[in-house]
Order: C-alpha cells, then structure tokens, then sequence
C-alpha cells in the first residue's frame, strides 16, 4: 500500500501550516503594546504559542543532534514539555494555581486521548490495523499507571482524613512535597532504563559543529514563549467573561490544547505514514514528562511564589486521568490498533470536555440551593 504523503516541511517550525501561524504572536504583543482589549491579545497569544512550542522543540533536537548520545537523550527528555512548563510558571506566578493543575491533568488526557485517538483514527482509515511494540507499550502502561497513582494519591488522602479536597493544609502539601520528590525520582530511574534497554542499538556519536546557534535560537524562543503566556495568563478572565467556562475548563482543555497542538500534528504525521510506535511514544512519553517530572517540579517552583500548589487534584480530575491512563493501557496491550479504537479515544475525551465545562457549573448551583 503506497504510503502517505509527507506534509510539505519548511526551516522554521518544521511545518508550512504551523509557520503561517507565526505572525500570531507578534500581532498578539503588538495589540498588548496598544493597549487594546486584553481579549484580543489573548486569542492571538494563544494562537502564536502553537508554533512557538515547535520552533523551540525543534531547537532543542537540534541541540540534541550535536551532543553526544546520553546528553541528547537528557536534553530532549528534559525539555520535551518545555513550553508548557513555562506557561505554567507563568501561571503560577499570577496565582492561578487551580487553573495550573487543570492544565497539568488536561495535558495528560489530551495526549493519552486526544492525541492517540487523533493518531489511530487516522493512521488506520485506510488500514485494517496497525502495529505497535507490545513489550514498550506494557512498560509505558504500568509506569503511566505508577504516575496515576502519584497523583491520585494525594487527593485521596486528603478526602479520607479531611473529608474534602481542601489543599491549603500543611500535611496535604508536606504529602505534595514528599510525593513530588518520589515522582521525580521515578523520572530519573525510566530515563536511566530507557537509556539502558536502548543502548546497544545507539551509536555512540561525538559533538559535531558550534552550538551557540541552537542555544541562542532556545534562549530567544524561551523568551518569547514567557511573553505570550504572560499575555495568555493575564487576558484570561477577559476570556472567561466572553465566552464562560471554569478554570477547570481553561486549564484542562484550552491550556492544555494550546501547550500540545505542535505534537498533535506530529503524531497524527507519524500515524499516517504508518509509525504507530513514534505516535504512542509521543502521547505517552509526553504524559510521563508531564505527571513524572513537570508537574513535581511545579510543586517545587511554585513554593518561590508564595502560592503554594499541592498535587490534591479534583475529582473529575482524578478520574479522568486514572480512566485515559487503563484506556490507553487496555487498548495497546494486544500490540495493535486500529481506526475505531482512535473514535473510541475521541469520544471519551469528548465526554470528559463536557464534564470539565459543566462539571463545576453544576456544583456551584447545587452548592447554592442548599
């Protein structure tokens, strides 16, 4: 079956369509520099962030590409969600920190759900299956099930002494902490095996031409990125005025999207030319990153700010991300995938949109008519 044609590639973010995206955010910067309505500079800032997140994921693999095998394999590991975690101390910083977590477990179920099901959907209309490595997808599903249960189990502990998921409480952020700390450990011991179940299929490479260009093209692309968060984070309730929704909503479907909306093309890319295994290391890798390593470190990061965020999740929250996390496990365990599997990935997802939207909307009207 002849194979997919390649999307047209440009030097920039890696994609024509993603490039066309870029004047996004220099409009976005200019209309906050004219001080016109904060909504405007919200929708465009949102729209920049798409190719920004690519320009720099293509300067850290550039970056990668020159370093030796294990420093690559560190960098790119290590600054895989870059992006977002900017965004996040952004957030963190103006004190968003519900909506921060939101974006954390929105990120989680947007790539095991969103972006797999995006991937299998269209990877396999035209094929009756597609096959995956069984042997990696059962380690990523028990180790993506671990990090479930790291941030589970805050929120449970929380419930079963307090009897609610109220987080400003000292032992609930002394079980933050401690949690964080064991989840990072965590990160570093699936790099270390990572590293070792691959090596004798690397080729141990040298570090070849300067390095200033893809550090100086990070470095501008990290600042730029800060500036258009900054201008998210603060157009935010101009947004929510507009157009309604919950910081669980923002968070965890809108923030979420934006932070992963370069990996989506790429998976869905990959997917269509028939490499199942690069669109399930994408979605899950990512979702590791994120509840392994980015959301501890925030932990951390956000005690500098004197906004002190705990890794007591909400319900919905925690249910979804435990539900994408034995979906996402059930469907790979056989090593194969296929198109309906992808709509049924689709439509959970859909569902838990749905629920993040209305969710606390209905507990704010039940709340009040007691």
């Amino acid at each position: 079956m002849p194979s997919e044609p390649a999307e047209p590639r440009s030097r920039l973010t890696g994609s024509r369509a993603l490039d066309a995206l870029l004047p996004a955010g220099v409009i976005a910067i200019a209309l906050a520099l004219l001080h016109l309505p904060p909504l405007w500079s919200f929708l465009f800032a949102a729209v920049g962030l798409v190719p920004a997140a690519s320009l720099l994921g293509r300067a850290t693999e550039e970056l990668a590409s020159r370093l030796g095998s294990v420093a690559a394999g560190l960098v790119q590991a290590t600054l895989g969600n870059a992006s977002e975690l900017i965004l996040g101390i952004v957030a963190l910083h103006a004190g968003l920190v519900e909506v921060v977590k939101a974006s954390l477990a929105g990120s989680i179920i947007s790539n095991l759900l969103l972006i797999l099901g995006m991937a299998m959907l269209f990877g396999g209309l035209h094929r009756p299956r597609q096959r995956i490595d069984r042997d990696l997808a059962r380690t990523n599903a028990a180790t993506l099930f671990l990090a479930a249960v790291g941030l589970v189990v805050p929120a449970v502990f929380a419930l079963s002494i307090y009897g609610d998921l109220g987080a400003n409480r000292p032992a609930v952020e002394n079980m933050s902490l401690w949690t964080a700390g064991i989840l990072i450990l965590v990160y570093i011991a699936s790099l270390r095996y990572q590293f070792d179940s691959t090596a004798s299929a690397r080729r141990r490479r040298t570090s070849t031409g300067r390095r200033s260009g893809p550090l100086a093209a990070m470095a501008l692309t990290t600042a730029y990125i800060a500036v258009l968060s900054e201008l998210l984070v603060s157009g935010l309730q101009s947004a929510q005025q507009a157009f309604h929704g919950t910081d669980l909503f923002w968070g965890g479907v809108v923030f979420a999207i934006i932070g992963n909306a370069a990996e989506h093309a790429v998976a869905v890319s990959a997917a269509r030319r028939n490499d199942m295994d690069l669109a399930m290391a994408i979605g899950v890798g990512s979702s590791l990153q994120i509840a392994l390593l980015l959301a501890p470190a925030l932990v951390f990061v956000s005690l500098a700010f004197g906004h002190p965020m705990s890794l007591v999740f909400t319900g919905i929250e925690v249910v979804a991300v435990v539900l994408s996390t034995i979906l996402v496990g059930m469907i790979a365990s056989d090593g194969e995938t296929n198109w309906f599997e992808g709509a049924q990935l689709l439509a959970v997802y859909a569902i838990l949109v749905v629920g993040f939207y209305f969710a606390p909307l209905l507990e704010r009207v039940a709340s009040t008519s007691r």
